[in-house]
């Protein structure tokens, strides 16, 4: 599966964006996805999942009660919406998909278990 990120750009503090993930090929619904990002001289760090079914998410405790993933599935497409942005959102975020069974509940929040990364979207906040 190939994966395309977009959404980023250029917001102040307290903005929201909401960051796609479009994917070609297979369906979704054999894929979980994540989101991570890395900022500038920072380590990859997980942000969210979101699992094959769809029915179960995860999220980094930095960023809970302000982002949530969410997928449509006829669209291929997983999205990451962020509310009340902060400075330290800013970052390359990346998209990333990893195979498993057809409706699998599970998530996956180590960059290693997946195997599929889009090109990554930039994210910047101003203070």
């Amino acid at each position: 599966v190939q994966l395309q990120a977009s959404g980023g750009g250029l917001v102040q503090a307290g903005d929201s964006l909401r960051l796609s993930c479009a994917a070609s090929g297979r369906t979704f619904r054999t894929y979980a996805a994540g989101w991570f990002r890395q900022a500038p001289g920072k380590e990859r760090e997980f942000v969210a999942a979101i699992s094959a079914s769809g029915g179960s998410t995860d999220y980094a405790d930095s960023v809970k009660g302000r982002f949530t993933v969410s997928g449509d599935d006829a669209k291929k497409t997983v999205y990451l919406q962020m509310n009340s942005l902060r400075p330290e959102d800013t970052a390359v975020y990346y998209c990333a998909a990893v195979r498993t069974v057809y409706g699998s509940p599970y998530t996956y929040t180590g960059g290693n278990n997946y195997n599929f990364w889009g090109q990554g979207t930039e994210v910047t906040v101003s203070s």
